[in-house]
Formats: C-alpha cells, structure tokens, sequence
C-alpha cells in the first residue's frame, strides 16, 4: 500500500441506490400498493421518487464527478415483469440504457436483482410463501440476466434476505405485513434458495461475479439473564448464521456485501422485539443506535464465509452533515481496523447516494451525501460530506475526509 494512504489504490468506492427509492411511480409493485392501503405502516406514498428513472445519466455523471468509482443499483422485477410471465421489452432496454451510462462514466457496477419490491401478481400469490417462489424468482433473475449480463460486473442477487423476512413477517411494517414467526423462518430458507438458484443463473449467463448483500446489525442481549440471552442468540441465529453459513461453497457466490447500521438491544419482552439504545449512546433519525467497532466485529463474522468482503451499505440518516462526515470517519476506521487484521475488504458503498424514500418511514430520514429538491424540479446538490467523500475516494486516506475543499477539484458544489 503507498505510504499515508489507508486504503490501497485499487479498493472501490461509491454509494448506493434501490429502484423503488429513487425511479419513482413503480405502480406495479407490492411496495406501492402498501404505501397507498388504509392503515398502512407507510407515512407517505414514495410517489415520484427522485425521478431518477429519467435522470440516471446525469446522477451518474455527478457521482463519477464526485470520485466515485463503482455504484451499486437494482433493477426492478415489477417493472421487468409487470404482470406473471410478461417481460417487458422496454423495461429491458430501458436498464440495458442505465448499465451502458453507467460504464460510460467508469463506475463499477454491482447490480441487486430484488431489492425488497415485489411485483404485485407475486404478492398477491403468496410472494415468497408461494410454493413455486424460488422457480418464479429464478425465472425472472434468468430473463434479466440474459438480457442484462453483459454489462454488469457484479451481480447481488438479493438485498438484506433476512431484513425481508424481519421487517415483513414478523415485525410486520414492510410488505407483506406479517407478524409470523414460523414464517418469518420459513421466508429466511426461501430466500436463501432462491439466492443460491440466482448464483447458478449468473454463473450460466453472464461474466459477472454473483454474490448476495446481507444487513448484520450487532446484536447485544438488553438484560444479562439466560432468557434474554438464550432469545437473542436464536435471532442472531436467523438472521446473521443462516445465510453467512448457508452460502459456504461455490453455490453460495463470489463474494458477500456487508450492511451495517447499527447496534440492536434484543428483548424477548419487547413488543418489537427491540428495546431503545441505552442512554448515552448517540442515536440516528431512524433511532439507531451509533457504534462504530460493531462494523469490525461483523466484518470478522461475515468473514466466516470465507469469501470477499465488499460493505455494500453503511451510512447515517441525520440532518447534520457534519455527523455523517464523523459517521464516515469513524466506520471507515473500523473497516481499516478490520483489514488490518486480516479480513478481505475490498470496497466500500455508502448508504446512500441521494436522500431518497425510505421505505415505511417516506422521506424523512435523510441518508445521502446528495439532497434532492423534490419540490424544486429535483435538483441535486451535493452536500460537503459528497465533497469530502470525494477526497477520501480520491486518497485513500480517513483524514481527507477533513480537510478543505481545494481538494475536490472538479467536483460540482
């Protein structure tokens, strides 16, 4: 590694989106039929997004402007296949037109074919509790790769399996609003075989390197008995161990994405399962807890899989930039920390690109290094944590992250 630099020169860096987050009007999706039914856990429809499904061209433009040199996306299955064994031709040629924007500006493209959305004719047949679910995803991930292969280099095939199976049928706030927990299992098992079939298809139709992205918040037992201990490790058990064990193998994939938030307090005699951050420990607009050494811990874990490590989601919601500038230093030093003792990290994609739609929690919580004027046309503006991510991507060093601006030349203010 060159001297003074933290990271080598060949580590990837960039930030990440998901379609239903940013494209906007996604009408096909369980996502937008949940926002929009009465009594929803949704606090606002996602509606236009940041309509980025226009403007990805010229957010690819920015991002490559800001240093970045790989981006992490997803296509949209309901958008792809509209209605149960239709694809769309001009859904094809509409990613087919992104993935080409986006080699043109040299990001390296990590590519999520199921990013949480579903398309509404699977939901409405059971979605991943249907008995053909796994052959249903396959069929889909087959035609997108065959049409999209080409122009990728790393597919994801699923983003957060665990958090799909969590947030939607046992804490019930995701789609499809379950709180279940013999399903809350089963949908971890479905997912994960449908993960595996995925890494078969990529690996038939397409040069890219297949993987799968997985959210591994610390988990932490909130009282010191063997109840609460005993509760905790058998939620860590599905899920962290289920799938960091369970893609052991060549049918497991090439590499593994780390997502980390947060450290979780579990408790047994929590209606949410989770109890609040103790006091004193600093806390994000999502109510999350702040701890930095969490992220070296499951990067060792992760490591268990004995694959390459990329942290695929890491990042801060908060209206104060200059805690998401303190956020990057501190997680980013867990990560060298992690390298330093031996773990295959070998690039980092913030959480997230633009602030964006949320999921069940709308537009509030602000993620990214990019604001959007939603009531404004959409303009971008590059917030002084995108500038000095700029540095940090363009050195290699934590330390930049702090300096002036007369180190971004070239970026947009």
């Amino acid at each position: 590694m060159t001297a003074g630099r933290d990271f080598p020169a060949d580590f990837l860096w960039g930030a990440a989106t998901a379609a239903h987050q940013v494209e906007g009007s996604n009408v096909n999706s369980d996502w937008w039929a949940f926002e929009h039914a009465p009594g929803t856990a949704a606090v606002e429809s996602s509606g236009d997004g940041i309509d980025h499904y226009r403007r990805y061209a010229e957010d690819f433009a920015l991002l490559a402007r800001l240093g970045h040199t790989a981006h992490r996306l997803s296509v949209e299955w309901a958008r792809i296949e509209p209605a149960e064994g239709e694809f769309s031709a001009a859904a094809l040629a509409h990613y087919r037109d992104v993935l080409v924007a986006l080699r043109a500006e040299g990001l390296v493209s990590f590519v999520t074919l199921h990013h949480f959305s579903l398309p509404a004719w699977f939901a409405a047949r059971g979605g991943w509790m249907a008995p053909d679910a796994v052959a249903t995803f396959e069929r889909y991930a087959r035609r997108a790769l065959a049409a999209l292969g080409d122009l990728v280099d790393y597919v994801c095939t699923i983003n957060e399996p665990q958090m799909v199976a969590l947030h939607g049928y046992l804490e019930g706030y995701h789609p499809p609003g379950v709180t279940n927990p013999t399903l809350f299992t089963r949908v971890g098992r479905v997912l994960l075989e449908a993960h595996h079939r995925a890494v078969a298809a990529t690996r038939e139709l397409s040069s890219a390197s297949p993987g799968l992205a997985v959210q591994l918040p610390l988990l932490a037992p909130v009282r010191d008995d063997d109840v609460t201990t005993a509760f905790r490790d058998a939620l860590r058990a599905e899920i962290v161990d289920l799938y960091i064990d369970g893609i052991r193998g060549p049918e497991g994939g090439d590499w593994l994405g780390v997502q980390y938030y947060r450290k979780s307090w579990v408790d047994p005699a929590s209606p949410t399962i989770f109890a609040t951050p103790p006091a004193g420990f600093p806390t994000t607009q999502m109510g999350w807890a702040v701890y930095p050494d969490g992220l070296r811990q499951m990067l060792h874990r992760a490591a268990d899989c004995g694959l390459p490590l990329f942290v695929t989601e890491n990042g801060i919601a908060t209206e104060d930039d200059r805690e998401r500038i303190d956020y990057l230093d501190a997680h980013l030093r867990a990560v060298v920390d992690a390298r330093a003792e031996g773990v295959d990290v070998r690039g980092y994609l913030h959480w997230s690109a633009f602030d964006n739609f949320e999921w069940s929690e709308g537009y509030r919580p602000k993620f990214g290094l990019i604001a959007v004027d939603r009531s404004g046309g959409f303009a971008r503006h590059p917030k002084p944590s995108a500038h000095a991510f700029a540095r940090l991507a363009r050195t290699g060093r934590i330390d930049s992250l702090h300096e002036t601006a007369t180190h971004t030349k070239g970026a947009p203010t």
